[in-house]
């Protein structure tokens, strides 16, 4: 991985209480919101953009619904001042939203992708911001998923969910990286490459 940190925006996607509810299920990579706070707190201590995604379901009955407790970001990654927060309704943070004109207007070319979950809404957008042109960087162990049960009534483990959901993204719509992959290159690069003002 090698890559200048000018002109790239960090995205958190949905890191919200609601996917603490029991309802979802197990869960893979319990380490995800530590990871995303690492990739946070350099990109603080570098001024570089930083964009909040929040999802706000459209289900009076969903925990990401803007009347339950559930809707509410996770405290550990709360938007500061001057950071950007952007709600969506859908799974692609693209649609109905003003993030695409937002990155085009910094002129942010560069994304790197942590959030909630790895084959939902992180996913589609990923595969979005790929085919709009934007130099994705995926963080692996900076997301998670659930299990599933497909069509056929089969148990689909949230492990097999999350290496296929990257597997699919890689080389085509995202690069799939570390944090640690990730955390390294800022400290190579020393701050030489910096990015833009906070969006």
């Amino acid at each position: 991985m090698a890559f200048s940190f000018v002109n790239t925006a960090l995205l958190i996607i949905d890191v919200q209480q609601g996917f603490d509810d029991a309802l979802w299920g197990r869960r893979n990579n319990p380490l995800a919101e530590i990871h995303i706070v690492r990739l946070l707190e350099a990109w603080r201590d570098q001024q570089w953009p930083i964009i909040h995604v929040q999802h706000q379901s459209r289900f009076a009955g969903s925990p990401l619904h803007p009347t339950n407790l559930g809707y509410a970001l996770k405290a550990q990654v709360h938007p500061l001042p001057g950071e950007t927060l952007i709600t969506k309704q859908v799974s692609s943070a693209f649609i109905g939203t003003s993030l695409e004109t937002l990155l085009r207007q910094r002129h942010i070319t560069t994304l790197v992708v942590t959030g909630l979950t790895t084959n939902h809404c992180v996913e589609t957008t990923v595969r979005m911001a790929g085919n709009l042109g934007f130099l994705t960087y995926l963080v692996s162990d900076a997301t998670a998923t659930f299990d599933r049960v497909g069509p056929d009534g089969r148990l689909h483990r949230a492990e097999d969910i999350h290496a296929i959901s990257l597997t699919s993204i890689h080389g085509e719509f995202a690069q799939v990286v570390t944090t640690d992959e990730v955390l390294e290159e800022i400290q190579t690069t020393q701050g030489k490459g910096r990015g833009t003002e906070p969006l």
